[in-house]
């Protein structure tokens, strides 16, 4: 069946055209991959970790313990990304593993001392490359705060 709006998408040309470089999802994807590259040159150099292993890292440094399951939901990455970071960190001694006394299919994971050593070194380096993002914003900083937080009610309620 052919309505009005179905005959305005296909003949208004504007409202078929994606400009992905204006299309904000787009922006929001690409704009997250260049910080994540670009604080990695903060971790990664001194403690050779990957985006994923410095996000189980920190996870766990801010939590203590927590599951892979929950891991990947406070990271928003995939459960392969997670396990493989896992695997990595558990490498290095930097992760240990127990069993979950509420569900046995499910290990509880956090850092050992040494893990905690390597967290701990690279928060200070963090802090400041967050200071650096939000020094060269100025005062548009507070605006961009409080535009993300307001993303991410938006996409927590859906």
């Amino acid at each position: 069946m052919v309505t009005d709006v179905t005959v305005d998408f296909v003949t208004n040309k504007r409202m078929t055209e994606l400009a992905l470089e204006r299309f904000l999802p787009y922006r929001l994807n690409r704009l997250a991959a260049a910080v994540s590259q670009e604080f990695r040159a903060v971790y990664g150099p001194h403690h050779d970790l990957t985006i994923p292993e410095w996000r189980v890292l920190a996870t766990l440094g801010q939590a203590e313990a927590l599951g892979a399951t929950a891991i990947g939901r406070h990271s928003a990455m995939h459960k392969t990304k997670v396990s493989r970071a896992v695997r990595a960190l558990e490498e290095r001694r930097w992760l240990a593993r127990r069993e979950s006394p509420a569900d046995r299919r499910e290990e509880i994971l956090s850092l050992t001392p040494a893990g905690r050593r390597a967290y701990r070194a690279i928060v200070p380096k963090a802090l400041a490359f967050e200071r650096r993002i939000l020094n060269a914003l100025g005062p548009d900083a507070k605006n961009l705060l409080t535009a993300i937080a307001k993303l991410e009610n938006i996409f927590e309620e859906t």
